[in-house]
Protein backbone atom coordinates (compact mmCIF):
# COMPACT_ATOMS: atom_id res chain seq x y z
CA UNK A 1 0.00 0.00 0.00
CA UNK A 2 1.22 3.35 -1.15
CA UNK A 3 -0.19 6.62 -0.01
CA UNK A 4 1.00 9.99 -1.56
CA UNK A 5 -0.07 13.72 -0.48
CA UNK A 6 0.55 16.89 -2.22
CA UNK A 7 1.47 19.90 -1.08
CA UNK A 8 2.38 23.11 -2.64
CA UNK A 9 0.06 24.04 -4.81
CA UNK A 10 -1.10 28.21 -4.86
CA UNK A 11 -1.58 31.38 -7.63
CA UNK A 12 1.38 32.68 -9.39
CA UNK A 13 1.75 35.20 -11.91
CA UNK A 14 3.10 33.98 -15.60
CA UNK A 15 6.97 33.76 -15.65
CA UNK A 16 6.92 32.80 -11.40
CA UNK A 17 7.66 29.51 -10.25
CA UNK A 18 6.13 27.16 -7.68
CA UNK A 19 7.46 23.57 -6.02
CA UNK A 20 4.98 21.25 -5.52
CA UNK A 21 6.02 18.18 -2.76
CA UNK A 22 4.53 14.81 -2.18
CA UNK A 23 5.01 12.90 0.90
CA UNK A 24 5.13 9.50 -0.11
CA UNK A 25 4.81 6.41 2.40
CA UNK A 26 5.55 3.11 0.97
CA UNK A 27 8.13 1.61 -1.58
CA UNK A 28 7.58 2.68 -5.35
CA UNK A 29 9.72 2.33 -7.50
CA UNK A 30 8.90 5.16 -9.76
CA UNK A 31 6.95 8.17 -9.59
CA UNK A 32 5.46 10.82 -11.39
CA UNK A 33 3.33 13.87 -11.22
CA UNK A 34 0.17 14.36 -13.55
CA UNK A 35 -1.87 16.94 -14.15
CA UNK A 36 -5.42 17.63 -15.42
CA UNK A 37 -7.04 21.23 -16.41
CA UNK A 38 -10.95 21.17 -16.41
CA UNK A 39 -12.38 19.81 -19.48
CA UNK A 40 -9.22 18.08 -20.56
CA UNK A 41 -7.84 14.44 -19.95
CA UNK A 42 -5.04 13.64 -17.63
CA UNK A 43 -1.66 13.70 -18.56
CA UNK A 44 1.90 13.05 -17.41
CA UNK A 45 4.26 16.11 -16.97
CA UNK A 46 7.19 14.12 -15.13
CA UNK A 47 8.97 11.12 -13.99
CA UNK A 48 11.71 10.00 -12.05
CA UNK A 49 12.68 5.98 -12.06
CA UNK A 50 14.70 4.08 -10.55
CA UNK A 51 18.04 3.20 -11.77
CA UNK A 52 16.70 5.23 -14.87
CA UNK A 53 16.27 8.41 -14.70
CA UNK A 54 14.10 10.98 -15.30
CA UNK A 55 11.54 12.29 -18.41
CA UNK A 56 9.72 15.09 -19.10
CA UNK A 57 6.78 15.95 -21.21
CA UNK A 58 7.74 18.21 -23.96
CA UNK A 59 5.14 20.89 -22.83
CA UNK A 60 7.45 21.30 -19.76
CA UNK A 61 10.99 20.40 -20.58
CA UNK A 62 13.49 22.80 -19.64
CA UNK A 63 10.98 24.38 -17.35
CA UNK A 64 9.90 21.30 -14.94
CA UNK A 65 12.31 19.43 -12.58
CA UNK A 66 11.52 16.73 -10.60
CA UNK A 67 13.26 15.42 -8.15
CA UNK A 68 13.35 12.93 -4.85
CA UNK A 69 14.77 13.03 -1.57
CA UNK A 70 17.39 10.33 -0.46
CA UNK A 71 14.68 8.13 1.37
CA UNK A 72 12.32 8.70 -1.21
CA UNK A 73 9.79 9.53 1.04
CA UNK A 74 9.18 13.10 -0.66
CA UNK A 75 8.95 13.95 -4.34
CA UNK A 76 9.37 16.90 -5.85
CA UNK A 77 8.55 19.38 -8.54
CA UNK A 78 10.14 22.37 -9.78
CA UNK A 79 8.43 24.48 -11.67
CA UNK A 80 9.63 27.41 -13.19
CA UNK A 81 8.98 29.85 -16.11
CA UNK A 82 5.51 29.06 -15.44
CA UNK A 83 1.95 29.80 -17.84
CA UNK A 84 -1.27 30.04 -18.11
CA UNK A 85 -1.32 27.01 -19.87
CA UNK A 86 0.28 24.75 -16.49
CA UNK A 87 -3.32 25.73 -14.53
CA UNK A 88 -4.26 22.61 -13.27
CA UNK A 89 -4.62 19.83 -10.55
CA UNK A 90 -1.43 18.34 -10.36
CA UNK A 91 -1.20 14.72 -8.84
CA UNK A 92 1.74 12.82 -7.42
CA UNK A 93 1.24 9.00 -8.62
CA UNK A 94 2.79 5.95 -7.84
CA UNK A 95 2.95 3.58 -11.10
CA UNK A 96 2.79 -0.22 -11.04
CA UNK A 97 5.66 -2.80 -10.14
CA UNK A 98 8.39 -1.83 -11.81
CA UNK A 99 6.94 -0.06 -14.72
CA UNK A 100 8.49 3.12 -16.53
CA UNK A 101 6.51 5.65 -18.51
CA UNK A 102 4.26 8.50 -18.54
CA UNK A 103 1.07 6.90 -18.88
CA UNK A 104 -1.73 7.13 -16.91
CA UNK A 105 -2.72 3.70 -17.02
CA UNK A 106 0.35 2.57 -15.36
CA UNK A 107 -0.38 4.60 -12.15
CA UNK A 108 -1.22 2.23 -9.36
CA UNK A 109 -1.89 4.92 -7.03
CA UNK A 110 -2.65 8.95 -7.31
CA UNK A 111 -2.39 11.60 -4.46
CA UNK A 112 -5.72 13.84 -3.80
CA UNK A 113 -4.18 16.77 -6.04
CA UNK A 114 -3.11 20.02 -5.81
CA UNK A 115 -4.33 23.07 -7.70
CA UNK A 116 -1.47 25.23 -9.71
CA UNK A 117 -3.04 28.59 -10.98
CA UNK A 118 -1.26 30.60 -13.34
CA UNK A 119 -2.57 34.35 -14.18
CA UNK A 120 -1.59 35.80 -17.46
Amino acid sequence: QVQLVESGGGSVQAGGSLRLSCAVSGYTYSMGWFRQDRGKEREGVALICEDIGTFYSDSVKGRFTISQDTAKKTLYLQMNSLKPEDTAIYYCASLIGRSCGLVRQLVSYWGQGTQVTVSS
